[in-house]
């Protein structure tokens, strides 16, 4: 009952940092407009229904934290592998877009601030390698999905 409990409360604070993502109507250090919110949104007018996403990605990522799973599964290993290496890909896709429509300091300080969440995540992975913790469970796949929510894939180039 705890780990349904703890689960659920992880899911819904992910609302926190997918609404930050979308809070500015262009792309800002707070709020870069990612990918996973920001394109359904161009469809979808609500933010709210828009910033749920990540939520309910999270709760169907990992079912088995419902049950209080103890050990990371090797697919957010693999996400972690591939949001990083696509991130890197979209930068490198739109960095000329994003150095002319937004600022050079913005692309810059957006890549760091990537850059340092893969890192922090992959140190955080590595650390888990072999450790079986709910709660490291809970929190590495929060912080993944946090990411992907927040930062993974901003906005580089021309406002719609």
């Amino acid at each position: 009952m705890r780990a349904r409990v703890v689960t659920i409360v992880a899911g819904v604070i992910l609302l926190v940092p997918a609404s930050i993502g979308l809070i500015a109507a262009s792309p800002n250090l707070l709020s870069p407009l990612p990918a996973l919110t920001a394109m359904p949104l161009m469809f979808l007018s609500s933010r709210i229904v828009v910033s749920l996403l990540p939520s309910l990605l999270f709760f169907g990522w990992n079912v088995g934290l419902f049950r209080g799973e103890t050990k990371l599964p090797k697919r957010s290993y693999v996400l972690l592998v591939v949001a990083a290496v696509l991130t890197i890909v979209w930068f490198v896709v739109g960095w000329g877009n994003g150095l002319h429509y937004q600022t050079a300091r913005y692309v810059h300080n957006v890549f760091i601030i990537n850059m340092a969440w893969i890192v922090c995540l992959a140190a955080g992975f590595w650390y888990a390698k072999g450790r079986s913790s709910y709660l490291l469970n809970v929190v590495l796949n929060w912080v993944l999905f946090a990411w992907i929510a927040w930062y993974a894939f901003p906005y580089l180039g021309e406002m719609p």
